[in-house]
Protein backbone atom coordinates (compact mmCIF):
# COMPACT_ATOMS: atom_id res chain seq x y z
CA UNK A 1 0.00 0.00 0.00
CA UNK A 2 2.64 2.59 0.72
CA UNK A 3 4.53 1.63 -2.41
CA UNK A 4 1.79 2.47 -4.70
CA UNK A 5 0.81 6.20 -2.13
CA UNK A 6 4.84 6.53 -3.26
CA UNK A 7 4.20 6.03 -6.56
CA UNK A 8 1.39 8.64 -6.38
CA UNK A 9 3.71 11.54 -4.36
CA UNK A 10 6.29 10.64 -7.28
CA UNK A 11 3.44 11.47 -9.80
CA UNK A 12 1.93 14.32 -7.83
CA UNK A 13 5.45 16.22 -7.82
CA UNK A 14 5.78 15.55 -11.23
CA UNK A 15 2.41 17.10 -12.39
CA UNK A 16 2.55 19.93 -9.49
CA UNK A 17 6.31 21.07 -10.94
CA UNK A 18 4.81 21.72 -14.46
CA UNK A 19 1.60 22.95 -13.04
CA UNK A 20 3.97 25.70 -11.27
CA UNK A 21 5.88 26.09 -14.80
CA UNK A 22 2.61 27.17 -16.94
CA UNK A 23 0.47 28.85 -14.59
CA UNK A 24 0.24 32.09 -13.05
CA UNK A 25 -1.86 30.37 -10.21
CA UNK A 26 0.88 28.55 -8.20
CA UNK A 27 -1.88 27.04 -5.54
CA UNK A 28 0.53 23.84 -5.45
CA UNK A 29 3.17 24.15 -2.27
CA UNK A 30 5.43 21.73 -1.50
CA UNK A 31 4.54 22.02 2.39
CA UNK A 32 1.28 20.80 1.35
CA UNK A 33 2.95 17.00 0.52
CA UNK A 34 3.07 15.89 4.53
CA UNK A 35 -0.65 16.36 4.42
CA UNK A 36 -1.29 14.88 1.13
CA UNK A 37 0.80 11.63 2.09
CA UNK A 38 -1.39 11.46 5.31
CA UNK A 39 -4.61 11.88 3.65
CA UNK A 40 -3.96 9.21 1.53
CA UNK A 41 -2.86 6.96 4.29
CA UNK A 42 -5.97 7.58 5.92
CA UNK A 43 -8.29 6.88 3.91
CA UNK A 44 -6.35 3.38 3.06
CA UNK A 45 -6.85 2.80 6.37
CA UNK A 46 -10.32 3.61 6.79
CA UNK A 47 -9.47 6.33 9.07
CA UNK A 48 -11.86 8.50 7.39
CA UNK A 49 -12.04 11.19 9.94
CA UNK A 50 -8.02 11.53 10.10
CA UNK A 51 -8.62 11.77 6.32
CA UNK A 52 -11.33 14.53 5.83
CA UNK A 53 -9.07 16.39 7.92
CA UNK A 54 -5.83 16.04 6.34
CA UNK A 55 -8.15 16.96 2.88
CA UNK A 56 -9.59 19.94 4.43
CA UNK A 57 -6.05 21.25 5.10
CA UNK A 58 -5.15 20.80 1.26
CA UNK A 59 -8.58 21.92 -0.38
CA UNK A 60 -7.15 24.53 -2.28
CA UNK A 61 -5.40 22.16 -4.68
CA UNK A 62 -8.51 19.25 -4.85
CA UNK A 63 -9.32 21.46 -7.97
CA UNK A 64 -6.20 20.70 -9.76
CA UNK A 65 -5.89 17.08 -8.96
CA UNK A 66 -9.35 15.12 -9.97
CA UNK A 67 -8.02 11.59 -8.24
CA UNK A 68 -7.12 13.71 -4.93
CA UNK A 69 -10.79 15.31 -5.06
CA UNK A 70 -11.96 11.72 -5.46
CA UNK A 71 -10.70 10.19 -2.60
CA UNK A 72 -11.34 13.62 -0.45
CA UNK A 73 -15.37 12.69 -1.90
CA UNK A 74 -15.16 9.19 -0.54
CA UNK A 75 -13.26 9.98 2.38
CA UNK A 76 -16.98 12.25 3.05
CA UNK A 77 -19.47 9.59 2.01
CA UNK A 78 -17.84 6.87 4.48
CA UNK A 79 -18.04 9.26 7.39
CA UNK A 80 -21.36 9.92 6.83
CA UNK A 81 -21.16 13.50 5.44
CA UNK A 82 -22.88 12.64 2.15
CA UNK A 83 -24.49 16.31 1.75
CA UNK A 84 -21.15 18.19 2.29
CA UNK A 85 -19.62 15.51 -0.18
CA UNK A 86 -22.53 17.22 -3.17
CA UNK A 87 -22.02 20.54 -1.95
CA UNK A 88 -18.06 20.06 -2.54
CA UNK A 89 -18.96 18.27 -5.56
CA UNK A 90 -21.37 21.59 -7.01
CA UNK A 91 -18.78 24.36 -5.76
CA UNK A 92 -15.63 22.27 -7.77
CA UNK A 93 -17.76 21.40 -10.34
CA UNK A 94 -18.73 25.26 -10.92
CA UNK A 95 -15.13 25.73 -11.72
CA UNK A 96 -13.64 22.83 -13.04
CA UNK A 97 -14.63 19.63 -15.11
CA UNK A 98 -15.47 17.02 -12.81
CA UNK A 99 -17.54 14.29 -14.25
CA UNK A 100 -17.41 11.16 -13.43
CA UNK A 101 -19.68 8.22 -12.47
CA UNK A 102 -19.62 8.91 -8.26
CA UNK A 103 -20.10 12.77 -9.17
CA UNK A 104 -22.48 11.95 -11.24
CA UNK A 105 -24.27 9.79 -8.93
CA UNK A 106 -24.19 12.12 -6.11
CA UNK A 107 -25.69 14.98 -7.80
CA UNK A 108 -28.38 12.25 -9.12
CA UNK A 109 -29.43 11.19 -5.24
CA UNK A 110 -29.17 15.15 -4.29
CA UNK A 111 -31.82 15.55 -6.78
CA UNK A 112 -33.91 12.98 -5.85
CA UNK A 113 -33.69 14.47 -2.25
CA UNK A 114 -35.40 16.91 -3.89
CA UNK A 115 -37.89 15.47 -6.12
CA UNK A 116 -35.97 16.94 -9.05
CA UNK A 117 -36.77 14.49 -10.97
CA UNK A 118 -36.48 15.98 -14.37
CA UNK A 119 -32.44 16.94 -12.96
CA UNK A 120 -32.17 13.85 -12.09
CA UNK A 121 -32.38 12.54 -15.29
CA UNK A 122 -30.11 15.06 -16.90
CA UNK A 123 -27.37 13.93 -14.50
CA UNK A 124 -28.62 10.37 -15.47
CA UNK A 125 -27.65 10.96 -19.02
CA UNK A 126 -24.26 12.33 -17.85
CA UNK A 127 -23.92 9.39 -15.96
CA UNK A 128 -24.52 6.68 -19.05
CA UNK A 129 -21.97 8.69 -21.19
CA UNK A 130 -19.01 7.70 -18.81
CA UNK A 131 -20.04 4.30 -17.16
CA UNK A 132 -18.51 0.94 -17.47
CA UNK A 133 -20.25 -1.33 -19.54
CA UNK A 134 -21.56 -4.75 -18.25
CA UNK A 135 -20.53 -3.51 -14.73
CA UNK A 136 -22.30 -2.91 -11.41
CA UNK A 137 -22.18 0.78 -12.33
CA UNK A 138 -24.63 -0.02 -15.71
CA UNK A 139 -26.68 -1.78 -13.60
CA UNK A 140 -27.23 0.79 -10.85
CA UNK A 141 -27.55 3.23 -13.92
CA UNK A 142 -30.64 1.04 -15.31
CA UNK A 143 -32.00 0.87 -11.77
CA UNK A 144 -32.21 4.46 -11.23
CA UNK A 145 -33.47 5.52 -14.64
CA UNK A 146 -35.96 2.90 -14.08
CA UNK A 147 -37.36 4.38 -10.37
CA UNK A 148 -36.95 7.88 -11.84
CA UNK A 149 -39.48 6.98 -15.05
CA UNK A 150 -41.51 5.27 -12.31
CA UNK A 151 -41.80 8.60 -9.80
CA UNK A 152 -42.31 10.74 -12.74
CA UNK A 153 -44.60 9.04 -14.54
CA UNK A 154 -46.64 7.32 -11.95
CA UNK A 155 -46.67 3.77 -13.45
CA UNK A 156 -44.64 0.27 -13.91
CA UNK A 157 -41.83 1.69 -15.60
CA UNK A 158 -39.16 -1.43 -17.69
CA UNK A 159 -36.32 -2.88 -15.77
CA UNK A 160 -33.90 -5.26 -17.15
CA UNK A 161 -33.85 -9.52 -16.80
CA UNK A 162 -31.56 -9.58 -13.66
CA UNK A 163 -33.34 -12.59 -12.36
CA UNK A 164 -34.24 -12.26 -8.79
CA UNK A 165 -33.00 -8.75 -8.88
CA UNK A 166 -35.88 -8.39 -10.62
CA UNK A 167 -38.67 -9.46 -8.41
CA UNK A 168 -37.19 -7.37 -5.73
CA UNK A 169 -37.01 -4.18 -7.77
CA UNK A 170 -40.72 -5.03 -9.06
CA UNK A 171 -41.71 -5.41 -5.80
CA UNK A 172 -40.92 -1.85 -4.58
CA UNK A 173 -42.36 -0.50 -8.13
CA UNK A 174 -45.97 -1.89 -6.91
CA UNK A 175 -45.72 -1.07 -3.58
CA UNK A 176 -44.68 2.32 -4.53
CA UNK A 177 -48.44 2.69 -6.61
CA UNK A 178 -50.11 0.79 -4.01
CA UNK A 179 -50.77 -2.03 -5.98
CA UNK A 180 -51.35 -5.70 -4.17
CA UNK A 181 -48.96 -6.89 -6.59
CA UNK A 182 -46.03 -6.54 -4.57
CA UNK A 183 -47.39 -8.48 -1.64
CA UNK A 184 -47.16 -11.25 -4.46
CA UNK A 185 -44.18 -10.25 -5.19
CA UNK A 186 -42.69 -9.95 -1.95
CA UNK A 187 -44.16 -13.44 -0.83
CA UNK A 188 -42.17 -15.45 -3.82
CA UNK A 189 -38.85 -13.60 -2.49
CA UNK A 190 -39.95 -15.63 0.71
CA UNK A 191 -40.26 -18.92 -0.78
CA UNK A 192 -37.24 -19.06 -2.63
CA UNK A 193 -34.85 -22.17 -1.77
CA UNK A 194 -31.98 -20.53 -2.49
CA UNK A 195 -30.56 -17.19 -0.89
CA UNK A 196 -31.95 -15.62 1.94
CA UNK A 197 -34.03 -13.45 1.36
CA UNK A 198 -35.80 -13.23 4.91
CA UNK A 199 -35.10 -9.47 4.92
CA UNK A 200 -38.19 -9.05 2.97
CA UNK A 201 -40.77 -10.40 4.96
CA UNK A 202 -40.19 -6.73 6.72
CA UNK A 203 -41.64 -4.94 3.44
CA UNK A 204 -44.37 -7.98 3.42
CA UNK A 205 -45.27 -7.06 6.94
CA UNK A 206 -45.21 -3.38 6.78
CA UNK A 207 -47.39 -3.31 3.61
CA UNK A 208 -50.05 -5.91 5.63
CA UNK A 209 -49.67 -3.08 8.22
CA UNK A 210 -50.49 -0.30 5.75
CA UNK A 211 -53.47 -2.19 4.94
CA UNK A 212 -54.58 -2.73 8.19
CA UNK A 213 -54.31 -6.61 8.09
CA UNK A 214 -53.58 -6.54 11.73
CA UNK A 215 -54.18 -9.98 12.11
CA UNK A 216 -52.62 -11.86 9.07
CA UNK A 217 -49.54 -10.09 10.96
CA UNK A 218 -49.67 -11.70 14.17
CA UNK A 219 -50.34 -14.78 12.28
CA UNK A 220 -47.05 -14.46 10.36
CA UNK A 221 -45.02 -13.31 13.18
CA UNK A 222 -46.16 -16.89 14.92
CA UNK A 223 -44.11 -18.57 12.22
CA UNK A 224 -40.65 -16.11 12.52
CA UNK A 225 -38.33 -18.38 14.13
CA UNK A 226 -37.24 -16.73 17.52
CA UNK A 227 -33.30 -18.03 17.62
CA UNK A 228 -32.57 -18.07 13.74
CA UNK A 229 -33.94 -15.21 12.04
CA UNK A 230 -32.34 -12.11 11.53
CA UNK A 231 -32.01 -9.06 13.39
CA UNK A 232 -34.82 -7.26 11.30
CA UNK A 233 -36.83 -9.95 11.61
CA UNK A 234 -36.40 -10.68 14.77
CA UNK A 235 -37.10 -6.45 15.64
CA UNK A 236 -40.22 -6.90 13.59
CA UNK A 237 -41.53 -9.98 15.73
CA UNK A 238 -40.67 -7.90 19.23
CA UNK A 239 -42.91 -4.86 17.98
CA UNK A 240 -45.49 -7.27 16.48
CA UNK A 241 -45.73 -8.88 19.98
CA UNK A 242 -46.24 -5.44 21.92
CA UNK A 243 -48.51 -4.00 19.27
CA UNK A 244 -45.81 -1.33 18.14
CA UNK A 245 -47.59 -1.65 14.14
CA UNK A 246 -46.89 2.35 14.09
CA UNK A 247 -42.89 1.55 14.65
CA UNK A 248 -42.61 0.09 10.80
CA UNK A 249 -44.08 3.32 9.17
CA UNK A 250 -42.15 5.09 11.49
CA UNK A 251 -38.74 3.83 9.34
CA UNK A 252 -39.72 2.96 5.77
CA UNK A 253 -42.69 4.07 3.68
CA UNK A 254 -43.25 2.67 0.38
CA UNK A 255 -44.87 5.61 -0.63
CA UNK A 256 -41.79 7.25 0.10
CA UNK A 257 -39.52 7.65 -3.31
CA UNK A 258 -36.02 8.29 -0.74
CA UNK A 259 -37.06 5.40 1.27
CA UNK A 260 -37.22 3.45 -1.64
CA UNK A 261 -33.99 4.33 -3.20
CA UNK A 262 -32.79 3.75 0.16
CA UNK A 263 -34.00 0.51 0.02
CA UNK A 264 -31.99 -0.39 -3.32
CA UNK A 265 -29.00 0.91 -1.93
CA UNK A 266 -29.38 -1.31 0.99
CA UNK A 267 -28.89 -3.79 -1.75
CA UNK A 268 -25.85 -2.53 -3.32
CA UNK A 269 -24.35 -2.40 -0.39
CA UNK A 270 -25.13 -5.88 0.33
CA UNK A 271 -23.94 -7.20 -3.08
CA UNK A 272 -20.23 -5.64 -2.25
CA UNK A 273 -19.96 -6.57 0.60
CA UNK A 274 -20.52 -10.43 -0.06
CA UNK A 275 -17.46 -10.14 -2.17
CA UNK A 276 -15.19 -8.75 0.09
CA UNK A 277 -14.86 -5.12 -0.76
CA UNK A 278 -16.25 -3.34 2.55
CA UNK A 279 -15.15 0.31 0.95
CA UNK A 280 -17.50 -0.05 -1.74
CA UNK A 281 -20.36 -1.81 0.25
CA UNK A 282 -20.19 1.34 3.08
CA UNK A 283 -19.68 4.06 0.49
CA UNK A 284 -23.33 2.55 -0.99
CA UNK A 285 -24.60 2.05 2.39
CA UNK A 286 -23.79 5.81 3.54
CA UNK A 287 -26.09 6.85 0.62
CA UNK A 288 -28.50 4.83 1.76
CA UNK A 289 -28.39 6.18 5.17
CA UNK A 290 -28.75 9.49 3.92
CA UNK A 291 -32.01 8.90 1.98
CA UNK A 292 -33.34 7.42 4.43
CA UNK A 293 -31.92 8.15 7.85
CA UNK A 294 -34.81 7.11 10.14
CA UNK A 295 -33.84 3.15 8.79
CA UNK A 296 -30.73 3.08 11.10
CA UNK A 297 -30.89 -0.50 11.26
CA UNK A 298 -29.59 -0.86 8.07
CA UNK A 299 -26.34 0.41 9.72
CA UNK A 300 -25.96 -2.98 11.17
CA UNK A 301 -23.91 -3.83 7.27
CA UNK A 302 -21.61 -1.14 7.77
CA UNK A 303 -20.63 -2.85 11.66
CA UNK A 304 -20.30 -5.96 10.11
CA UNK A 305 -18.11 -4.81 7.84
CA UNK A 306 -16.09 -2.58 10.03
CA UNK A 307 -15.90 -5.85 12.10
CA UNK A 308 -14.42 -8.13 9.35
CA UNK A 309 -12.00 -5.36 8.38
CA UNK A 310 -11.00 -4.90 11.85
CA UNK A 311 -11.63 -1.38 12.28
CA UNK A 312 -12.53 -1.32 15.61
CA UNK A 313 -12.49 2.91 15.51
CA UNK A 314 -15.11 3.19 12.95
CA UNK A 315 -17.26 -0.09 14.11
CA UNK A 316 -17.66 1.49 17.78
CA UNK A 317 -18.94 4.60 16.47
CA UNK A 318 -21.19 3.05 14.14
CA UNK A 319 -22.46 0.76 17.14
CA UNK A 320 -23.94 4.19 18.90
CA UNK A 321 -26.38 4.07 16.49
CA UNK A 322 -27.92 1.31 18.57
CA UNK A 323 -29.57 1.86 22.12
CA UNK A 324 -31.86 0.80 24.77
CA UNK A 325 -34.79 1.82 22.85
CA UNK A 326 -33.82 -0.80 20.20
CA UNK A 327 -34.16 -3.81 21.93
CA UNK A 328 -32.53 -6.71 19.50
CA UNK A 329 -30.38 -4.02 17.69
CA UNK A 330 -28.91 -3.38 21.33
CA UNK A 331 -28.19 -6.78 21.99
CA UNK A 332 -26.09 -6.80 18.90
CA UNK A 333 -24.86 -3.51 19.86
CA UNK A 334 -23.20 -5.27 23.59
CA UNK A 335 -21.81 -8.70 21.31
CA UNK A 336 -20.05 -6.83 19.19
CA UNK A 337 -18.72 -4.28 21.90
CA UNK A 338 -18.02 -7.58 23.72
CA UNK A 339 -16.27 -9.51 21.16
CA UNK A 340 -13.48 -6.28 20.66
CA UNK A 341 -13.55 -6.29 24.36
CA UNK A 342 -12.64 -10.29 24.17
CA UNK A 343 -9.96 -9.89 21.70
CA UNK A 344 -8.63 -6.76 23.33
CA UNK A 345 -8.63 -7.50 26.76
CA UNK A 346 -9.28 -11.16 27.05
CA UNK A 347 -11.96 -13.24 29.13
CA UNK A 348 -11.90 -11.84 32.80
CA UNK A 349 -12.77 -8.35 31.28
CA UNK A 350 -15.25 -9.09 28.39
CA UNK A 351 -16.90 -11.33 30.87
CA UNK A 352 -16.97 -8.50 33.80
CA UNK A 353 -18.49 -6.24 30.58
CA UNK A 354 -20.56 -8.47 29.40
CA UNK A 355 -22.53 -9.06 33.37
CA UNK A 356 -22.38 -5.62 33.71
CA UNK A 357 -24.50 -4.87 30.89
CA UNK A 358 -27.34 -7.90 31.06
CA UNK A 359 -27.98 -6.98 34.73
CA UNK A 360 -29.93 -3.73 32.86
CA UNK A 361 -31.57 -5.37 29.99
CA UNK A 362 -34.97 -4.91 29.28
CA UNK A 363 -35.47 -7.33 26.15
CA UNK A 364 -36.09 -10.68 27.11
CA UNK A 365 -35.86 -12.97 24.03
CA UNK A 366 -34.73 -15.96 23.62
CA UNK A 367 -32.66 -14.99 21.56
CA UNK A 368 -30.60 -13.13 24.12
CA UNK A 369 -30.38 -16.21 26.55
CA UNK A 370 -29.27 -18.45 23.54
CA UNK A 371 -26.30 -16.01 22.63
CA UNK A 372 -25.49 -16.08 26.37
CA UNK A 373 -25.46 -19.44 26.88
CA UNK A 374 -22.93 -20.21 23.87
CA UNK A 375 -20.81 -17.23 24.85
CA UNK A 376 -20.68 -19.05 28.45
CA UNK A 377 -20.56 -22.56 26.74
CA UNK A 378 -17.64 -20.93 24.48
CA UNK A 379 -15.50 -19.82 27.76
CA UNK A 380 -16.58 -23.62 29.29
CA UNK A 381 -18.48 -22.03 32.15
CA UNK A 382 -21.10 -24.78 31.84
CA UNK A 383 -23.67 -24.29 34.36
CA UNK A 384 -24.29 -20.98 33.10
CA UNK A 385 -24.68 -22.51 30.10
CA UNK A 386 -27.20 -24.42 30.97
CA UNK A 387 -29.03 -22.06 32.84
CA UNK A 388 -29.20 -19.50 29.75
CA UNK A 389 -30.16 -22.64 27.48
CA UNK A 390 -33.06 -23.36 29.97
CA UNK A 391 -34.23 -20.04 29.50
CA UNK A 392 -34.28 -19.86 25.77
CA UNK A 393 -36.08 -23.46 25.44
CA UNK A 394 -39.00 -21.53 27.84
CA UNK A 395 -39.88 -18.76 25.27
CA UNK A 396 -40.02 -21.20 22.31
CA UNK A 397 -41.86 -24.58 21.73
CA UNK A 398 -41.18 -27.95 20.46
CA UNK A 399 -42.27 -27.13 17.35
CA UNK A 400 -39.70 -24.53 16.81
CA UNK A 401 -36.89 -25.70 14.41
CA UNK A 402 -34.31 -23.87 17.07
CA UNK A 403 -35.61 -26.66 19.94
CA UNK A 404 -33.88 -29.37 18.31
CA UNK A 405 -30.98 -27.33 18.01
CA UNK A 406 -31.11 -26.03 21.64
CA UNK A 407 -31.06 -29.22 23.37
CA UNK A 408 -28.04 -30.32 20.77
CA UNK A 409 -26.29 -27.36 22.51
CA UNK A 410 -27.40 -28.29 26.11
CA UNK A 411 -26.69 -31.78 25.81
CA UNK A 412 -22.63 -30.68 24.92
CA UNK A 413 -22.64 -28.30 28.27
CA UNK A 414 -23.90 -31.43 30.37
CA UNK A 415 -21.53 -33.95 28.35
CA UNK A 416 -18.67 -31.36 29.00
CA UNK A 417 -19.71 -31.30 33.02
CA UNK A 418 -19.93 -35.60 32.79
CA UNK A 419 -23.22 -35.74 33.33
CA UNK A 420 -23.74 -38.24 31.13
CA UNK A 421 -27.22 -39.44 31.59
CA UNK A 422 -28.70 -35.39 30.89
CA UNK A 423 -25.91 -35.26 27.96
CA UNK A 424 -27.71 -38.26 26.18
CA UNK A 425 -31.39 -37.12 27.52
CA UNK A 426 -30.89 -33.98 25.57
CA UNK A 427 -29.48 -35.39 22.28
CA UNK A 428 -31.51 -37.96 22.20
CA UNK A 429 -34.32 -36.12 22.23
CA UNK A 430 -33.07 -33.79 19.80
CA UNK A 431 -32.68 -36.41 17.16
CA UNK A 432 -36.01 -37.65 17.75
CA UNK A 433 -37.39 -33.87 16.95
CA UNK A 434 -34.85 -33.13 13.97
CA UNK A 435 -33.70 -37.17 12.90
CA UNK A 436 -30.15 -37.37 11.54
CA UNK A 437 -28.56 -34.24 11.93
CA UNK A 438 -25.33 -35.34 11.11
CA UNK A 439 -23.53 -32.62 13.83
CA UNK A 440 -25.55 -34.28 16.73
CA UNK A 441 -25.03 -37.90 15.12
CA UNK A 442 -21.86 -37.28 15.53
CA UNK A 443 -21.81 -35.55 18.84
CA UNK A 444 -23.55 -38.22 20.66
CA UNK A 445 -21.72 -41.09 18.89
CA UNK A 446 -18.42 -39.39 20.02
CA UNK A 447 -19.34 -39.19 23.72
CA UNK A 448 -20.24 -42.74 23.73
CA UNK A 449 -17.08 -43.96 21.84
CA UNK A 450 -14.80 -41.90 24.38
CA UNK A 451 -17.03 -43.80 27.21
CA UNK A 452 -16.42 -47.12 25.18
CA UNK A 453 -19.73 -48.15 25.23
CA UNK A 454 -22.53 -48.31 22.19
CA UNK A 455 -19.96 -49.18 20.00
CA UNK A 456 -21.37 -50.54 16.63
CA UNK A 457 -24.17 -48.32 17.31
CA UNK A 458 -21.94 -45.71 17.58
CA UNK A 459 -20.07 -46.77 14.42
CA UNK A 460 -23.30 -46.27 12.33
CA UNK A 461 -24.28 -43.26 13.38
CA UNK A 462 -20.65 -41.51 12.16
CA UNK A 463 -20.64 -43.14 8.92
CA UNK A 464 -24.43 -41.83 8.57
CA UNK A 465 -23.09 -38.56 9.47
CA UNK A 466 -20.21 -38.64 7.47
CA UNK A 467 -22.43 -39.25 4.45
CA UNK A 468 -23.54 -36.36 4.99
CA UNK A 469 -20.76 -33.69 5.73
CA UNK A 470 -17.75 -35.83 4.11
CA UNK A 471 -15.66 -32.72 4.28
CA UNK A 472 -16.09 -31.81 8.12
CA UNK A 473 -12.92 -32.87 9.66
CA UNK A 474 -14.49 -33.43 13.20
CA UNK A 475 -16.80 -36.17 11.78
CA UNK A 476 -13.90 -37.19 9.77
CA UNK A 477 -11.79 -37.71 13.36
CA UNK A 478 -14.76 -39.58 14.73
CA UNK A 479 -15.00 -41.81 12.25
CA UNK A 480 -11.10 -42.58 12.39
CA UNK A 481 -11.60 -42.97 15.69
CA UNK A 482 -14.70 -45.26 15.87
CA UNK A 483 -12.72 -47.42 13.56
CA UNK A 484 -9.84 -47.36 16.00
CA UNK A 485 -12.01 -48.62 18.79
CA UNK A 486 -13.42 -51.54 16.71
CA UNK A 487 -9.06 -52.05 16.36
CA UNK A 488 -9.27 -51.67 12.14
CA UNK A 489 -6.76 -49.67 12.56
CA UNK A 490 -5.75 -49.42 9.09
CA UNK A 491 -8.92 -47.17 8.49
CA UNK A 492 -8.80 -45.15 11.77
CA UNK A 493 -5.17 -44.32 10.52
CA UNK A 494 -6.62 -43.18 6.49
CA UNK A 495 -9.56 -41.01 8.37
CA UNK A 496 -7.27 -39.66 10.88
CA UNK A 497 -5.05 -38.78 8.95
CA UNK A 498 -7.74 -36.90 6.25
CA UNK A 499 -8.83 -34.99 9.05
CA UNK A 500 -5.31 -34.08 10.15
CA UNK A 501 -4.87 -32.82 6.74
CA UNK A 502 -7.61 -30.48 7.38
CA UNK A 503 -6.81 -29.68 10.58
CA UNK A 504 -2.83 -30.04 11.46
CA UNK A 505 -2.80 -28.21 14.74
CA UNK A 506 -5.81 -29.72 16.49
CA UNK A 507 -4.50 -31.37 19.53
CA UNK A 508 -7.21 -34.34 19.29
CA UNK A 509 -6.56 -34.75 16.13
CA UNK A 510 -2.98 -34.89 16.51
CA UNK A 511 -3.58 -37.30 19.64
CA UNK A 512 -5.63 -39.92 17.99
CA UNK A 513 -3.35 -40.03 15.14
CA UNK A 514 -0.58 -40.56 17.37
CA UNK A 515 -2.71 -43.62 19.05
CA UNK A 516 -3.18 -45.49 15.37
CA UNK A 517 0.47 -44.96 14.42
CA UNK A 518 1.45 -46.87 17.90
CA UNK A 519 -1.07 -49.38 17.23
CA UNK A 520 0.66 -49.30 13.61
CA UNK A 521 3.99 -49.97 15.27
CA UNK A 522 5.09 -46.85 14.26
CA UNK A 523 6.16 -45.45 17.92
CA UNK A 524 8.03 -42.26 16.88
CA UNK A 525 5.92 -40.94 14.49
CA UNK A 526 3.68 -41.41 17.30
CA UNK A 527 5.32 -40.03 19.59
CA UNK A 528 5.63 -36.54 17.34
CA UNK A 529 2.60 -36.50 17.17
CA UNK A 530 1.88 -36.81 21.31
CA UNK A 531 4.26 -33.90 21.19
CA UNK A 532 2.20 -31.86 19.09
CA UNK A 533 -0.87 -32.53 20.95
CA UNK A 534 0.63 -31.82 24.30
CA UNK A 535 1.97 -28.37 23.17
CA UNK A 536 -1.38 -26.65 21.80
CA UNK A 537 -2.46 -23.68 23.04
CA UNK A 538 -5.67 -25.59 22.92
CA UNK A 539 -5.10 -28.61 24.55
CA UNK A 540 -6.51 -29.01 28.32
CA UNK A 541 -4.51 -29.73 31.47
CA UNK A 542 -6.03 -33.31 31.67
CA UNK A 543 -5.55 -33.82 27.99
CA UNK A 544 -1.72 -32.47 28.61
CA UNK A 545 -1.27 -35.36 31.47
CA UNK A 546 -2.71 -38.12 29.21
CA UNK A 547 0.01 -37.50 26.48
CA UNK A 548 3.01 -37.12 28.72
CA UNK A 549 2.03 -39.88 30.17
CA UNK A 550 2.04 -41.41 26.60
CA UNK A 551 5.38 -40.17 25.82
CA UNK A 552 6.61 -41.82 28.90
CA UNK A 553 5.06 -45.48 28.66
CA UNK A 554 3.13 -45.50 24.89
CA UNK A 555 -0.23 -46.98 25.71
CA UNK A 556 1.08 -49.92 27.86
CA UNK A 557 -0.16 -47.78 30.93
CA UNK A 558 -3.33 -46.98 29.29
CA UNK A 559 -4.31 -50.92 28.52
Amino acid sequence: MYFRILIIIIIFLYHSSTFSKTSENQNFNHRYLSNYFSAQVSHENGNNDLAIKYFDSTKSILRSYPNYFDKYIESLVLNGNVGEAINQIKFFRSKNKIDNFQTNLLLTINAFKNNNFDKANMHLSSMNSILIPSSYEEIIYQILKSYNNLFSDKKISEIENYGKLTKILLAFQYCYLKDNKSNKYFAELLNLEEGDYSRYLFFYLNNLINQNEFETVKKVSLKIEPITSTLLILQSKNWIEKSKFENFSKIFSCQSETDILAEIFFLISNLYSAQEDYDMSNFYLRISNYLNPKFKFNLSLAAENYYLANNNIMLKKILKNFDNRDSIYFWYRIKKEFEILKKKEGKEKSLDFLNSKIKNLKIKSPKVYFDLANIYKGFKEYRKSIENFNIALEGINEESESYADILYRRGGSYERMREYEKADKDLLLSLELSPNQPYVLNYLAYSWLERKIKINQSMEMVLNAYQQRSDDPYIIDSVGWAYYLTEDYLMAEKYLKNALLIMPEDPIVNDHYGDVLWKLNMKLQASYYWKVAASSDEADEQLKEIINDKLIFGLNKLQ
